[in-house]
């Protein structure tokens, strides 16, 4: 009974974890790979058909093997990011008068760009083929 509710909380939590990180392809302050790294992590550990099931896919697995092999992010993923990243907050903080939330806005980018910048990046030839 305990293993039964394990892997049901897994699967609840996975999913939870592949719908965040995919809304994060989209939503510059939510991130991606850190999502789906966890997406993997409980599928793996509740169901060898869901994880399977999701590394098939093809963004998501490439994606998750390059991360896990080589801990390093694609300069062109990289540039997208840190771009919308900021596009998207320069946007929003011309448009709010508030002193605070401006702040918190650039504090946020600053470090998402210092966090996805700390990685080395990856080289087309050290990679997974797509």
């Amino acid at each position: 009974m305990k293993q039964k509710c394990k892997k049901i909380i897994y699967i609840f939590l996975g999913s939870l974890c592949l719908f965040l990180g995919t809304l994060g392809i989209v939503l510059p302050l939510l991130p991606t790979t850190p999502f789906w790294l966890l997406t993997a992590y409980f599928y793996m550990n509740a169901s060898g058909r869901l994880y399977q099931k999701v590394m098939s896919i093809p963004l998501f697995g490439y994606t998750i093997r390059n991360f896990q092999r080589y801990k390093a992010i694609p300069i062109r993923v990289k540039i997208i990011s840190i771009s919308l990243l900021w596009g998207v907050n320069i946007l929003s903080m011309l448009v709010i008068d508030r002193f605070w939330i401006i702040f918190l806005l650039m504090a946020i980018s600053i470090a998402v760009s210092i966090h996805i910048l700390s990685y080395k990046s990856l080289r087309n030839e050290d990679r997974e083929s797509e």
